[in-house]
């Protein structure tokens, strides 16, 4: 082996290892403290801005097509209709509409003078946006050649309102093949508050990840967990445990982030499970938690994630850049 040669595996080999044991910065629904949330906009910019994982929602449309949408209807925070007018109530359900229909509305910007634009205000508008498909969402990481992104795709259920979405079965049944017809089953996790969907994943899928997402509020409703009842367990890491089962594929706590204690992280680190909390935006909190050793964050400012975990040193992913 020439030594040009031998230097250029070695970098390879560190690089791989590097993205192996990278924090895992995670854009939450695209980054949607800096951009259109859930849109190809957010998700091209985040890719650009460098995260190891795109965080992302999906509903079904009426006509069973994967669309990704954080809200069950269309959010009047910010969706405007085909004529430019913003809704002024919740809009229709997505399962209700056809993926044409759906098209119509834009949802490149936030309403102005709503309190969600408040909370948002450094998010820069795309007028235009429509609400992608799922097949868009991994074509666009395809074009971009980003080849280390990874996906963190939620299953977008409330088992107390099952009229407002699509069965579990029939939205595991969608998601599981759009994400082989794009040959993207090893660079996806699929997550979920209503653990029925991630119990079907486990069945159909054994080897794909599953993140189980908790709150305060699911915790105290077996709806929620899939029929398990978080008080016959010592803890919710022990929960998870039991839903999760004797499984092939990496197991993820994602917790609130409010929630979080170190006691509970070593705990689910102990039973091998990755720890990565949900919505962490200033940097105090995201000081606080890297500090308890998670091992990642959800984020809607990407850009001060990336700015903590460079600050502590850690290994994360490198810019994409525009595609030349």
């Amino acid at each position: 082996m020439t030594n040009k040669r031998a230097v250029l595996v070695a970098a390879l080999m560190t690089l791989a290892l590097t993205a192996a044991h990278a924090f895992d910065i995670q854009a939450h629904r695209g980054g949607r403290g800096l951009w259109p949330e859930n849109t190809l906009q957010a998700f091209d910019q985040a890719i650009t801005l460098g995260v190891t994982t795109l965080e992302l929602d999906i509903a079904l449309t009426a006509d069973d097509v994967a669309v990704v949408s954080h809200d069950m209807a269309l959010n009047p925070d910010h969706t405007r209709d085909a004529t430019g007018a913003w809704l002024q109530a919740p809009g229709p359900l997505i399962r209700s509409l056809t993926l044409a229909q759906l098209q119509a509305y834009d949802v490149g910007r936030l309403q102005p003078g709503s309190k969600y634009a408040e909370q948002f205000a450094t998010q820069v508008p795309t007028d235009g946006e429509r609400i992608p498909t799922l097949a868009a969402v991994f074509a666009l990481v395809k074009e971009r050649r980003a080849h280390a992104v990874r996906f963190n795709i939620e299953t977008k259920l409330d088992p107390t309102r099952p009229g407002d979405s699509a069965s579990p079965e029939t939205m595991v049944r969608v998601l599981l093949a759009e994400i082989a017809k794009a040959g993207m089953a090893d660079r996806v996790t699929v997550q979920s508050f209503d653990w029925r969907s991630l119990a079907l994943v486990g069945q159909q899928a054994p080897a794909m990840p599953r993140a189980y997402l908790t709150t305060a509020r699911t915790l105290k409703d077996s709806r929620w967990t899939a029929g398990l009842k978080a008080a016959d367990f010592g803890s919710t890491p022990q929960l998870v445990k039991a839903a999760a089962g004797v499984t092939p594929a990496p197991v993820v706590w994602s917790p609130a982030g409010n929630t979080v204690t170190a006691a509970a992280v070593k705990e689910a680190q102990a039973l091998g499970f990755q720890v990565i909390p949900w919505t962490l935006n200033t940097r105090a909190e995201m000081a606080n938690l890297i500090g308890l050793g998670v091992d990642g964050l959800i984020s809607d400012f990407p850009d001060l994630l990336r700015a903590e975990v460079r600050m502590r040193g850690l290994p994360m992913p490198l810019p994409a850049g525009p595609v030349n």
